[in-house]
């Protein structure tokens, strides 16, 4: 075991004289993408100037790292080269990984570890490829939790070594190796470290988890007037960042105005958009046995367990009926809310002012706009520092006229769009059904977009796809239920709006993540907007390919598309 910074470790296969050349220079080869991330702001993290909340205790979660000469020679060792790139299930490979035994030098450092923590860990990837600006790899590889509370030190030990294990089968899963296809990256080239680390919460009763979760990004693509894309965005969420970045519903503001009122027109409306339950690890009884799963160790819980724990306090507003209005804190008894209030507008303990400090402290390290994760715990206040990621901006200096938004050839325009430049290569769309757009179905829906993703991969064809509601969340009643790896073959997508649709579109997720920095192009089209898909066009062209939901349409003519990055403006015409 080999100490790199204050609680941070590595456990390497490598000799200790070879560790000491990567040390001087770029340790990404044996540390990962992830881990080499979070050690080069380490030190900001020491130097930052923490005068403004002296009360608040910012760290990065004491972490240790299995170097990818652990993995590799678990691949070598247990001859598991041709079953990871034999493009069999994901459950097929997990269990091949499971099977197989980990290298015996390392066994001992890694008991070591495992009876000396007694805290929940997060066991994560940090692959060579992960948390690169232009392929971040962003919920593509696998995070396994784990309560590491057994009281037999071998059970824990074990279940220690099956995370670790579902991690590395994690880079050779379909999701993983369509994202490789679709960026023209070689998965036979990708070294996987893992990073165990301490998850930041408290323990009530049989439930663990944070009291908060966020991600912040120095640069927002959606701003509401008066904030300005440079002022940055930040989400919150009760419980375990799950909620965030699979999508869920959470709480979104500009740090530069962290007071301004929500966006939504009634105390009936804002009970009903804002986050409702939360991710937690289960601590009781065992669950039944499945070390493939990546959600076997947790469980979902609604606000009402989350007031019960007393971890609501920093968080939440109560409805009062007589006044039926929502006031600020849990003094009194009522419907509670996540409006996170006490902290943006009491302001009881500066949240927003360290998030601000931090951003700005990794934006000047890092040389560009970054997204961060963070946890924390209030009793007492605690910021664990869990991630960082640069981000890409798009730049350009194209113009679109009105005349070009409005042409009578628009397939879609939008005022909401991420992205920069021109394309005129696209001939393949792939559309949900307007009729058939229920989101009781959307489940079924994402089945049908993997199928047609997986065909225009193999096929080197890139695509424009349209769709209803939210895309990248875990929550099929906001949208389609996609993780990033079955639609990553799409270099433009539209995220329309119905009637029975109007959820907030796309932002706060590994999915979003994914779109800005692989430059794809991204049309949001809320249901308030006056441009909508010409789908009479759209419907008469013949179709390719036929599902239930969705269809496949080859056009003999390019798409022209056209985005204008600076001020986020986009059409799409056809022939």
């Amino acid at each position: 075991m080999i100490k790199i910074a204050e609680h941070f470790q590595l456990l390497s296969m490598r000799r200790v004289s070879e560790l000491e050349r990567m040390a001087v220079g770029d340790g990404r080869e044996e540390l990962g993408g992830k881990a080499q991330g979070l050690l080069s702001v380490h030190q900001t993290l020491i130097e930052l100037d923490q005068s403004s909340f002296p009360e608040i205790k910012l760290d990065i979660p004491k972490l240790t790292v299995l170097g990818t000469s652990i993995f590799e020679a678990f691949l070598k060792r247990n001859a598991l080269e041709d079953i990871a790139h034999s493009g069999l299930s994901d459950a097929r490979i997990a269990n091949a990984f499971q099977r197989a035994d980990m290298p015996f030098e390392v066994l001992g450092k890694l008991r070591a570890h495992s009876d000396a923590w007694r805290t929940p860990l997060a066991v994560r990837s940090s692959g060579l490829l992960e948390d690169q600006t232009h392929r971040p790899f962003a919920g593509v590889y696998l995070t396994k939790m784990i309560p590491n509370n057994q009281p037999d030190p071998d059970t824990r030990f074990a279940k220690l070594v099956e995370a670790v294990k579902f991690v590395w089968a994690s880079t050779f899963f379909k999701i993983a190796r369509d994202y490789c296809q679709a960026t023209g990256l070689d998965i036979c080239q990708e070294k996987m470290a893992v990073i165990l680390q301490e998850v930041i919460g408290g323990r009530h009763h049989d439930r663990f988890y944070p009291e908060l979760s966020g991600v912040a990004r120095s640069y927002n693509f959606y701003p509401l007037k008066p904030a300005k894309p440079e002022d940055g965005v930040v989400n919150l969420a009760l419980g375990l960042g799950k909620t965030i970045v699979d999508g869920g519903r959470c709480w979104i503001y500009s740090p530069a105005y962290p007071e301004m009122p929500p966006p939504y027109d009634s105390t009936d409306e804002l009970l009903k958009e804002t986050q409702t339950d939360f991710w937690m690890i289960n601590m009781g009884e065992p669950p039944e046995f499945n070390p493939i799963k990546e959600t076997e160790f947790l469980q979902i819980e609604n606000l009402m367990t989350a007031d019960k724990d007393g971890t609501l306090a920093h968080l939440a507003s109560t409805y009062d009926p007589k006044s039926e209005r929502m006031m600020i804190g849990t003094g009194s008894k009522g419907i509670r809310a996540l409006t996170f209030s006490p902290l943006l507008v009491i302001k009881d303990i500066p949240v927003n002012a360290l998030i601000k400090r931090m951003l700005a402290s990794c934006e000047a390290k890092l040389g560009c706009p970054v997204e961060v994760e963070f946890a924390m715990t209030f009793d007492p206040p605690r910021f664990g520092f869990l991630q960082v990621r640069p981000m890409v901006v798009p730049e350009g200096n194209l113009e679109l006229s009105d005349d070009e938004m409005q042409n009578p050839k628009a397939l879609a325009s939008s005022e909401v769009v991420l992205g920069n430049g021109v394309d005129d290569e696209i001939t393949d769309i792939v559309y949900v059904i307007p009729e058939l757009f229920e989101l009781k179905n959307t489940r079924l829906m994402a089945e049908e977009l993997e199928a047609h993703n997986r065909r225009l991969l193999d096929e080197n064809r890139k695509y424009l796809l349209i769709v209803f509601g939210r895309l990248g969340t875990e929550d099929s009643w906001l949208g389609i239920p996609v993780t990033w790896g079955q639609i990553c073959g799409a270099s433009v997508i539209i995220e329309a709006t119905q009637q029975n649709v109007k959820v907030e579109l796309s932002q706060g997720s590994h999915y979003f993540h994914n779109i800005i920095n692989l430059g794809v192009k991204h049309f949001s089209m809320p249901f308030t907007s006056p441009y909508r898909v010409d789908w009479d066009w759209l419907l008469q062209q013949p179709v390719e390919n036929a599902m239930h939901y969705t269809h496949h349409v080859m056009l003999t003519e390019p798409l022209h598309i056209k985005v204008d990055g600076r001020h986020g403006r986009g059409t799409i015409h056809h022939s």
